[in-house]
């Protein structure tokens, strides 16, 4: 079983056939479920996603999730200090700059050691160092 984490990016563009990543994402999951896939992903992500999408593709986005299309791990309160020192390291003035749902991937990234991640955001999963100085393996 290959682990993946998701963005919202691909969470998006898997469930509304008009946008531009859709086919991209779409055959990506097939291809790497064809070999034992499992996505990962936080709340935030889900949050981001799901406001993004028009109804009824956010419903269906969430029935996805409900049915166990992605594993979303929760963080807890504690957490948010570390992630919180990762946004400002990774915010540039007037730039670019993590947002809460990257800070969660990130730590989820630290957390489980899965460095495999579907994301349309590569700008800026391309320039993050994990802190064992790893990089994202974007797919």
């Amino acid at each position: 079983m290959r682990n993946v984490l998701i963005d919202a990016g691909p969470l998006i563009a898997l469930f509304a056939v008009d946008d531009d990543h859709h086919a991209r994402m779409d055959a990506q999951v097939l291809a790497l479920s064809e070999q034992g896939l499992r996505l990962l992903t936080t709340w935030p992500c889900v949050v981001e996603a799901a406001y993004l999408l028009d109804a009824p593709h956010r419903f269906e986005l969430l029935r996805w999730i409900e049915l166990g299309g992605v594993q979303v791990y929760p963080f807890e309160p504690h957490n948010l200090g570390a992630m919180v020192g990762w946004m400002e390291r990774y915010t540039e003035s007037g730039k670019r700059q993590m947002d809460l749902a990257d800070a969660t991937l990130y730590w989820l990234a630290a957390e489980t050691g899965v460095r495999d991640i579907l994301t349309v955001d590569v700008r800026d999963f391309r320039r993050y160092r994990l802190p064992d100085g790893q990089v994202f393996n974007l797919l």
